[in-house]
């Protein structure tokens, strides 16, 4: 069984914090963590910028540059 690549993991908890951030649920609570969900992306954010520095291929998808 193969793994995700991580570039799409990442992608997929910027998403899901996204979706978090915004939940009615979660913006009724009176929640104040040291580190936010904010912190989370930005992590996620920073760790992105690396996959994405380092372009390793097994990582990073291609864009393809092709304008059909």
């Amino acid at each position: 069984m193969s793994l995700p690549n991580l570039y799409t993991l990442v992608d997929a908890a910027k998403f899901i914090l996204s979706e978090i951030a915004k939940h009615p649920d979660f913006l009724t609570l009176e929640y104040y963590p040291d580190l936010t969900v904010g912190d989370a992306q930005t992590a996620l954010s920073y760790l992105k910028q690396e996959l994405e520095d380092n372009q390793q291929p097994s990582i990073v998808p291609k864009i393809s540059t092709n304008n059909k």
